[in-house]
C-alpha cells in the first residue's frame, strides 16, 4: 500500500464556490484519486483555504504559509511514497504582487523542502508531482475573486512545467481536466474536482511504475 500526501489549498480541501462550504468526500479530488487507484494507495488530504506556497497571510485564522505547513505534514505522515503539490492560486492575489513568478519561486522552495527533509529513514525520500492549478476565469464582477488576474493564472502551467523539468520531477496540468467555476472564478464545482481526481490516477500510476 502506497502513501500519498495531497498538499494544497482550498481546491484540495474541496471548497464549494456556491456555498463556501466543503464538497462531500466523493467529490474531492484526493478522495476520488484514492478510489481511482483501486486500493493501491492511501491518499492523505492536506488542503487549507488561503494557503500560499511560501508567503505569510496574517489576515487568516491560521498559518497559511505552505513552506511552514509542508514540513509539519511531512513529519506527521512519513514515510511517504509520493507528495502531490497543487498551490499557486492564492499567490496570485495582489498582496503578493499578482504575478505568476512569486508562485514559481514558492514552488521551488517547496520542492527543496521535499527533497531535503530529514526523513526516517534518511533514504525514504518521496517522489514529487507538481500540479498547476486550473486557471482562474471571470466571476460575476468580470474578474476572479480577490483581484486575481486571469492572464497571470494561465502562466502558471508552463512555468511550473519548466520548473519540474529543470528539477527532475513529474508535472501535471490540472487545467486540462478541470475548470474554475464562474460563480467566483477560482474554485471548482463538484464535477470539476471529481474529474481532476480521476485524471490524476494515470500519472500517479506512471510514477509508481
Amino acid at each position: 500500500m502506497r502513501t500519498i500526501l495531497a498538499f494544497g489549498d482550498s481546491l484540495t480541501w474541496g471548497a464549494d464556490p456556491a456555498t463556501g462550504l466543503r464538497h462531500p468526500a466523493d467529490a474531492r479530488w484526493p478522495e476520488v484519486l484514492e478510489g481511482a487507484l483501486g486500493g493501491q494507495a492511501k491518499v492523505i488530504s492536506e488542503g487549507l483555504g488561503g494557503r500560499t506556497t511560501c508567503y505569510d497571510d496574517h489576515t487568516g485564522p491560521c498559518c497559511r504559509n505552505g513552506a511552514k505547513a509542508l514540513q509539519v505534514a511531512l513529519a506527521s505522515h512519513m514515510p511517504l511514497d509520493l507528495v502531490i503539490i497543487m498551490l499557486g492560486t492564492n499567490d496570485l492575489k495582489p498582496v503578493y504582487g499578482g504575478q505568476a513568478e512569486p508562485a514559481v519561486s514558492g514552488m521551488r522552495r517547496l520542492v527543496q523542502i521535499v527533497e531535503t527533509f530529514p526523513y526516517k529513514p534518511k533514504s525514504a525520500i518521496p517522489k514529487l508531482l507538481i500540479v498547476a492549478p486550473p486557471p482562474c476565469v471571470a466571476g460575476p464582477a468580470g474578474t476572479p475573486a480577490a483581484g486575481r488576474r486571469i492572464d497571470e493564472s494561465k502562466r502558471l502551467a508552463p512555468l511550473y512545467q519548466a520548473l519540474a523539468e529543470e528539477l527532475g520531477h513529474a508535472f501535471f496540468d490540472a487545467g486540462r481536466h478541470a475548470s474554475a467555476s464562474p460563480i467566483d472564478g477560482v474554485h471548482l464545482s463538484a464535477d470539476s474536482t471529481r474529474a481532476l481526481g480521476q485524471a490524476l490516477a494515470a500519472p500517479v500510476r506512471a510514477i509508481f511504475a
